[in-house]
């Protein structure tokens, strides 16, 4: 099979799971595809808009005439939304289907590749991916935007040592060599299993979602004294907030869902927004990248319906989307980013 048959091949298979939609996993398969090389993006784009087109013959019936309606297929009229519409992945004006490698692939660092470096580089000033590790023994480390860590594998043990920042990590079992993750003083054991820690000034926060794992810092000691540590297991579904403060208790809380998925809202995910107000989809970035903030000064740019397949954290090429398709201009200010229209000079 031809290098470009099996592009095709793998996009057309892409899009009938994304038809009924994806599971944990194959999200993170279909992302790790998608940023492998830009013509994955571009294909999965065609194959997309020609299988939604193709949703249109439900539409007909034998007993809807002897013979097919042969506009069936056509473009619908201008002002009128159709279903086909509704799906696919990009149907923006102007220049805006070459854009389509840009917000769904362009930038996307491949896990794993030592490479990556490298791939994540990006211009001064410009908001960066968040950044994705495959480790020699499998487990997965996605490294929130400004995250430090280093990595040191021995032949007993996996040990992380977390210097700034936030990660989540998605550890590969092996009873035979513990993986800790330590962040200043506190430090989280687990076998297998999925968790998060942000490391604070004054705090470590530590989110289980997966297994369970066991937390630690240390206890004063008085003269004389070995020195102790306090300890607290973490199960899935409950997050831990150790204070850094001397004497200060380990607090377990129960954590929802919902306060699960908005303390990892920074984690990257493909979003689909179809006929998506610009109000609507500025918000959920803000949401998922802060602490950047998009504003808009013009209110008549609030509604400007907008349907794209976004990587969640992909904020250059959402702006880049804004400027080549609708001729918005972009400013920057620290974390702020304003969008309005071009200013007359």
């Amino acid at each position: 099979m031809k290098a470009s048959e099996k592009v095709e091949f793998e996009a057309a298979l892409w899009v009938v799971r994304l038809e009924r939609a994806l599971t944990a996993a194959e999200q993170d398969e279909f992302l790790d595809w998608l940023g492998a090389d830009l013509r994955h993006g571009e294909e999965l784009t065609r194959q997309k808009a020609g299988w939604t087109r193709l949703d249109l013959l439900a539409d007909w019936r034998p007993i809807h005439g002897a013979r097919p309606n042969r506009d069936l297929l056509a473009p619908p009229p201008r002002g009128v939304v159709s279903r086909w519409r509704r799906h696919a992945a990009w149907f923006i004006p102007g220049a805006l289907a070459a854009a389509a490698a840009v917000v769904l692939g362009v930038f996307l660092a491949r896990p794993g590749n030592p490479s990556d470096a490298t791939a994540m580089a990006i211009a001064p000033g410009q908001i960066a991916l968040i950044e994705r590790r495959t480790l020699e023994d499998g487990s997965v480390i996605e490294l929130n935007r400004g995250a430090e860590l280093r990595v040191n594998f021995s032949a007993g043990e996996r040990h992380i040592e977390l210097s700034r920042g936030e990660a989540h990590f998605q550890v590969a079992k092996d009873p035979k060599r513990p993986f800790t993750v330590r962040a200043g003083t506190v430090t989280v054991r687990a076998v297998g299993t999925a968790f998060n820690v942000q490391r604070r000034t004054a705090s470590v926060d530590v989110v289980v979602t997966e297994g369970t794992v066991d937390v630690r810092t240390p206890k004063p000691a008085h003269t004389g004294e070995r020195e102790a540590a306090e300890a607290a297991r973490v199960e899935a579904g409950h997050r831990c907030v150790v204070s850094l403060a001397p004497d200060s208790p380990l607090a377990v809380v129960v954590v929802t869902p919902e306060d699960t998925a908005r303390l990892l809202a920074w984690q990257p995910t493909v979003l689909d927004f179809a006929e998506a107000p610009l109000s609507a989809i500025i918000a959920e970035f803000n949401r998922r990248n802060a602490p950047f903030q998009i504003t808009v000064d013009d209110p008549s740019l609030a509604d400007l319906p907008l349907s794209a397949s976004l990587r969640s954290d992909n904020v250059e090429g959402f702006l880049r989307l804004l400027e080549g398709g609708f001729g918005l201009e972009v400013e920057r200010s620290g974390n702020v980013i304003s969008l309005h229209r071009p200013r007359r000079k």
